[in-house]
């Protein structure tokens, strides 16, 4: 069965501009009231605050709440008597924002990345601040446990039934738990600089990795949510899961597409960031799997070269991933995870429609 995209999710885009508005406005709303609460604790604290903030605003895909939106409208849930989603929903999906402030705030620092959404990075803007590399980490840090708090106080507080809010906390909870586990695996993939991707085992760890990091808050997680916001029924809430596995891998194999091929003026981050940092993504693993022996160990070299890597260094590194097939093999393979995301939606019907678009927008993203 073919499910067309809903018409909201043309080149207007008007859902998902509907729900970026929703979210920034209730965003507005959480951090005018943090900072108030830091001002009142001191100028420091109101720094940190500050800083977390203006990554917030810098924006983001809101990906996250759209498809929770439409896991929850794909649900059956109730709309209000103006004929819109509930606020419950929007502020959830403010939530999972919060979320990822948290976890890009600790991943640029842990990667060494110093530029986020097109400005310094939080740990970048607190060294700054400090003159201090150790204490614009450690008060970053500290930014990003703000965030986490800050989420799941937004979530504590949906206006739902107890049972549909302990559902959501739990899941809510578990997806946060998964991403730490996640993120462990990304940060040891790259403890023997690159040798360990030449056996199929890693290349397995690092689909892993991409599992837990990833899929689960990016797409399972929001998905999940929203059904539970909808009372969804448990044939709807096993579709959704089927749609959500693979997306969440699309998902993060169109990011490590990105982090090497995709414009800086879009991505907010500099060209072949994932490349300095060393980072074992998939692009990598597949270089691996298919470069000559010569090119495997001169890319190795490259891997992890920070702001010291010669640019003739990059190029060459860009152009293999290119050459060997690697780039091609993602984007085969996210085509095969999109189509088999959609086929999972057949069960819903037209209720998949937006689904449908907003797997598109995944899986052909530039940003």
């Amino acid at each position: 069965m073919s499910i067309e995209p809903h018409p909201d999710l043309s080149a207007r885009g008007s859902f998902l501009a509907e729900v970026r508005a929703r979210i920034d406005a209730r965003l507005e709303e959480v951090l005018q009231a943090a900072q108030a609460d830091a001002e009142r604790a001191g100028p420091e604290p109101a720094a940190v605050v500050a800083a977390l903030a203006a990554l917030v605003r810098r924006g983001g895909k809101r990906l996250r709440p759209a498809l929770l939106t439409a896991a929850y409208l794909a649900g059956g849930g109730p709309l209000t008597t103006q004929g819109h989603w509930p606020r419950a929903v929007t502020d959830a999906g403010a939530a999972f924002e919060l979320l990822q402030a948290y976890f890009l705030v600790h991943d640029d620092w842990m990667d060494g990345d110093r530029e986020r959404r097109g400005g310094p990075a939080v740990h970048a803007a607190l060294e700054a601040r400090h003159a201090s590399p150790h204490l614009g980490a450690s008060l970053a840090v500290l930014a990003g446990d703000y965030a986490s708090g800050l989420a799941h106080a937004v979530l504590a507080e949906i206006d739902a039934s107890p049972a549909v809010v302990v559902e959501a906390t739990r899941l809510f909870c578990r997806m946060e738990q998964e991403v730490v586990l996640g993120q462990t695996l990304d940060l040891t993939l790259g403890d023997l600089r690159g040798t360990r991707l030449e056996t199929g085992a890693d290349a397995a760890a690092v689909d892993r990795m991409h599992a837990l990091k990833t899929g689960s808050y990016t797409v399972h997680g929001p998905l999940a949510i929203g059904a539970a916001l909808a009372l969804a029924p448990a044939p709807v809430r096993a579709a959704l899961g089927a749609f959500g596995a693979p997306l969440g891998v699309a998902f993060q194999l169109r990011d490590d597409l990105l982090g090497t091929f995709g414009d800086p003026s879009d991505t907010g981050k500099p060209v072949g960031s994932d490349l300095r940092t060393g980072k074992r993504t998939a692009l990598v693993a597949s270089a691996f799997a298919r470069a000559s022996a010569k090119d495997r160990a001169r890319l190795t070299q490259v891997l992890g070269q920070g702001d010291a890597l010669d640019p003739r260094d990059l190029a060459f590194a860009v152009e293999l991933l290119e050459r060997c097939g690697a780039r091609a093999d993602l984007e085969a393979r996210i085509a095969a995870l999109h189509d088999e995301a959609v086929a999972a939606l057949a069960p819903l019907g037209a209720d998949a429609a937006l689904l449908v678009g907003l797997a598109g927008a995944i899986a052909r993203r530039s940003k």
